[in-house]
């Protein structure tokens, strides 16, 4: 266990920052999963619907810095070439 405040102090910071972070990090795959099933249904509206907000999730878990911004664009990408298979 932690000897100094200070230590204390960063013990309760560290869970609430991974707690936060779980949160987010819990949400992005949510959000990827629910535009995965909405693709795979075949209805363009509710996949165009679940891709906008799979894209907000990600782009506020880069802003936040739970993950890094080029994973965060790469997983856009990945999601687009999903939407459109054709180009």
């Amino acid at each position: 266990m932690a000897n100094t405040k200070s230590a204390l102090k960063r013990v309760d910071i560290t869970a609430k920052k991974n707690l936060r972070n779980r949160m987010i990090s819990s949400g992005v795959k949510t959000a990827v999963k629910n535009f995965d099933k909405a693709a795979s249904s075949g209805d363009e509206n509710e996949a165009n619907k679940a891709f906008i907000k799979a894209v907000s999730t990600l782009d506020k878990a880069a802003a936040k810095g739970v993950i890094h911004k080029n994973a965060a664009n790469r997983k856009k990408a990945r999601l687009a070439g999903k939407l459109n298979p054709a180009t």
